[in-house]
C-alpha cells in the first residue's frame, strides 16, 4: 500500500483533507502529516478537524513517500511562503509521483512551477492563478493528467477526487 504524504498546517478546509484521509486509510494506505515540526496539533478552518504533525518537513524526504495530498483552505497558501515545502512538492511532480491537490492546493503547485502544461483544476478564484502558470484549466469536478496529477475545485467535489486519486494509486 501506498505511504501518502500530506502538506498540511492551520486553517485547511477540514474535509478536503478528513474525507480524502479517511478514503485513503480505508484502502490501506497510510497518510503521515507533514508541517514545520512534528507533535504540532493544526485545527481547520471550520474548527472541525484538529490533525496531529507527524513528521517535521526537515525531518522528511520525497524519496520516501509514494504520493503527495494537499489539502485546500489557507493551508497551501501559508506553507507555499516556505521554501522547503515547495522544494517538497516540486519533487513529486519531477518524480511523476502521484499527486492529489483539491481546491486551493494546487496553490503549492503554482509556487512550484509545476503545471506548466498540465491540465488541471482548481478553486474559481485560483484558476487564472493555474492558467498563467501554464496548465490547461478545466472547469470539472476533477481533472486527471498523464496518470499523476489529481485535481478537484472544491469540497462538493470531493467523491469523484477520491474516486479518481484511489484510481489511481491502484495503478501505481
Amino acid at each position: 500500500m501506498a505511504k501518502i504524504a500530506t502538506l498540511i498546517t492551520d486553517m485547511f478546509e477540514d474535509v478536503e483533507y478528513t474525507e480524502p484521509a479517511k478514503a485513503f486509510n480505508e484502502a490501506g494506505h497510510e497518510l503521515i502529516n507533514i508541517e514545520k515540526e512534528a507533535g504540532k496539533k493544526v485545527t481547520g478552518k471550520q474548527g472541525e478537524a484538529v490533525v496531529t504533525i507527524d513528521k517535521g518537513i526537515d525531518d522528511v524526504n520525497p524519496d520516501d513517500f509514494d504520493a503527495l495530498l494537499l489539502p485546500g483552505g489557507f493551508s497551501p497558501d501559508q506553507l507555499r511562503a516556505d521554501d522547503r515545502f515547495v522544494t517538497f512538492t516540486k519533487a513529486f511532480m519531477d518524480s511523476k509521483k502521484p499527486v492529489f491537490a483539491i481546491c486551493h492546493g494546487p496553490q503549492l503547485l503554482i509556487t512550484a512551477k509545476a503545471l506548466e502544461g498540465r491540465k488541471a483544476t482548481g478553486f474559481k478564484s485560483i484558476q487564472v492563478d493555474m492558467e498563467y502558470a501554464g496548465a490547461t484549466v478545466v472547469d470539472e469536478e476533477v481533472a486527471v493528467c498523464q496518470d499523476q496529477l489529481v485535481t478537484s475545485r472544491q469540497p462538493d467535489d470531493i467523491p469523484a477526487f477520491n474516486r479518481e486519486s484511489l484510481k489511481l494509486l491502484e495503478n501505481k
